[in-house]
């Protein structure tokens, strides 16, 4: 499959976040903890907004990210208050750039670990239901791009949970009528520049691992001497496949069926249903 990684907080150099971190993103690309896969290079791709645009910058490259000469380049000059990035396990569609993560539509980022399991039988039924005005924007061949067209069709710009769980709704719906027992796989990071969303929901209950960070107020003060937890801001959350380091008490695990919403430092946990 996939890893990913979701940043909101005090601006940081994208440097900080992908290469430095003892398990960092780039170092999960060759030998994952927890992923269905030990290596995931088919591809990756950063998100990121500053304040000079409402809309976000995008990277995406079907290299590996341990030998991406350009990314490590732009990681090291482009400072954010958020980011989402992405390390790419393909589950069958092609390697190329167009299927790289994060999808961007307007201000929207949107980035999936899992899969739609069935997902060649159940392709047209799915894509014919996107809206006729965002369908010419689908540019890939993945599950995942299908997946975030469907929630941009039932609003995700206005309310992304009711979205998501309309547009799962539907892929388990179409799934059922092509015999397909347990089509989704997911954790999904969304976001609009200010608010993120992240989700984790399999139809069989079994989804792909996801962690938040405890509050890094009281991780400065559990742990005083260590430099790195002191140059982030108390807002600071992000939210991973898998944690970034071995710090004790520093990850806590999202549960199965849920879904964050992160915005200016606070969080909320909520249960995850897909709508029929």
């Amino acid at each position: 499959m996939c890893r990913w990684l979701a940043y909101t907080g005090s601006p940081i150099l994208i440097d900080d976040l992908l290469y430095k971190p003892t398990n960092s993103l780039v170092v999960q690309s060759l030998h994952s903890r927890l992923g269905a896969e030990a290596t995931n290079g088919d591809g990756v791709g950063v998100g990121w907004y500053d304040e000079h645009d409402p809309n976000p910058g995008l990277f995406r490259s079907i290299e590996p990210a341990w030998s991406d000469r350009n990314l490590r380049e732009l990681a090291t000059h482009i400072r954010t208050p958020l980011m989402l990035a992405h390390i790419r396990a393909t589950s069958g569609s092609a390697v190329q750039q167009t299927n790289c993560h994060p999808f961007r539509h307007g201000r929207w980022l949107w980035m999936h670990n899992g899969l739609l399991a069935g997902f060649a039988a159940m392709k047209r039924d799915l894509v014919l239901a996107v809206d006729p005005e965002l369908y010419p924007y689908i540019e890939g061949s993945t599950d995942s791009e299908v997946l975030f067209y469907l929630a941009l069709t039932f609003g995700l710009q206005q309310d992304p949970p009711t979205a998501v769980s309309r547009a799962v709704g539907l892929v388990e719906e179409v799934a059922r009528a092509h015999g397909i027992a347990f089509p989704v796989q997911m954790t999904v990071a969304t976001t609009d520049g200010t608010r993120v969303w992240a989700f984790r929901y399999s139809t069989e209950g079994q989804s792909r691992s996801l962690f938040r960070n405890t509050d890094v107020a009281v991780l400065k003060a559990q742990y005083p001497e260590n430099p790195v937890l002191h140059n982030l801001a108390d807002s600071t959350r992000v939210v991973v496949s898998e944690p970034l380091g071995d710090l004790k008490g520093a990850w806590h695990e999202v549960p199965e069926s849920s879904y964050l919403v992160i915005e200016a430092g606070r969080e909320e946990l909520t249960e995850f249903r897909p709508a029929a």
